[in-house]
């Protein structure tokens, strides 16, 4: 049985962001971007030291780039911690983070991509709520507007019980519940069979993904299907899958192996979910319990995702 989740507490205008760079390079020019729209928001911004240094394509040495998230974890200042970009990188570092010391400092952790890797490690490793949702260097750079901002702000300051989001394409009809895990499909493939892979028992998995042809999205669904993974979830929710240069046949293509490899499934499986790459990307908290329902066409949360 899964221990108890923990809720980290809420983040609020004047309360500071810690950003960190866990994962692949960033420019200087972008990350700057995303700090401003954070201040502009009304939040206070602690960069971490070493966010803009390189080491290959990756934002410095391994063993930095972990002692800076575990930094952020400890520090009384930040209040919550949003990753600055995904790309490459975030899979490499998590031998290196004691989970142990994490969890005694539970803290809103956000971002999405290769952050796939932490957000799962934190919900498993930690029973730690964790947010799928805008990265600074990359969402803020580039502005999170409307109803996106308005419910990552509310959601994160704990502002409503709970929220349900549309998800309109009903690939196998059905109703569950279950803890929310996943994130990016070529991260999630890459978790199997590691220390890391995600715990999927009674879980709804939630998948999207960018720039793979649809022959990759299919090889990455069969590897889960085959291991297993679809007859262990309680439901599954899929999020954009963008198939390279924006291709329609491609696309096609992607919603017909998806329908496949689903086929033979007695859950519901749903798309269309607005989270993710190339999407208003809203935020969706990870470990916590939700609903997922083909007759309304809806991935439903009942309760607040932080703690007062």
């Amino acid at each position: 049985m899964d221990r108890e989740i923990i809720k980290p507490k809420a983040l609020h205008p004047g309360d500071t962001i810690g950003v960190v760079a866990p994962a692949a390079a960033i420019e200087r020019e972008y990350l700057e971007r995303g700090v401003a729209a954070l201040s502009a928001m009304g939040y206070r911004v602690k960069v971490s030291r070493h966010a803009l240094d390189r080491a290959t394509i990756l934002a410095g040495e391994d063993r930095v780039r972990a002692s800076e998230v575990a930094a952020f974890f400890a520090d009384p200042e930040v209040k919550a911690i949003f990753a600055a970009r995904g790309g490459y990188g975030c899979g490499r570092i998590l031998p290196l983070i004691d989970f142990d010391a994490l969890r005694a400092n539970p803290k809103i952790f956000m971002g999405f991509s290769d952050e796939t890797f932490l957000l799962n490690a934190l919900v498993d490793r930690c029973g730690l709520v964790s947010f799928h949702g805008p990265m600074v260097a990359m969402d803020f750079a580039g502005g999170v507007d409307g109803a996106a901002r308005a419910h990552l702000t509310s959601l994160l300051a704990g502002g409503s019980a709970g929220f349900e989001l549309p998800a309109p394409c009903v690939v196998r009809r059905g109703k569950t519940r279950g803890p929310l895990i996943g994130g990016c499909l070529s991260v999630v493939v890459a978790m199997l069979g590691t220390p890391w892979e995600p715990k999927f028992d009674g879980r709804i998995l939630f998948l999207e993904d960018t720039g793979e042809k649809a022959y990759r999205v299919d090889r990455m669904l069969t590897q889960l299907r085959q291991c297993g993974v679809f007859k262990r979830v309680a439901g599954i929710v899929f999020g954009a899958i963008h198939p390279v240069n924006g291709s329609e046949a491609e696309r096609s293509l992607i919603a017909e192996f998806i329908a496949c490899e689903t086929a033979d499934l007695n859950i519901p499986v749903l798309s269309g979910i607005e989270a993710g790459h190339g999407t208003d990307n809203y935020v969706l908290p990870f470990g916590l319990e939700a609903e997922l329902d083909a007759a309304t066409k809806r991935l439903i949360f009942t309760e607040s995702a932080v703690m007062p």
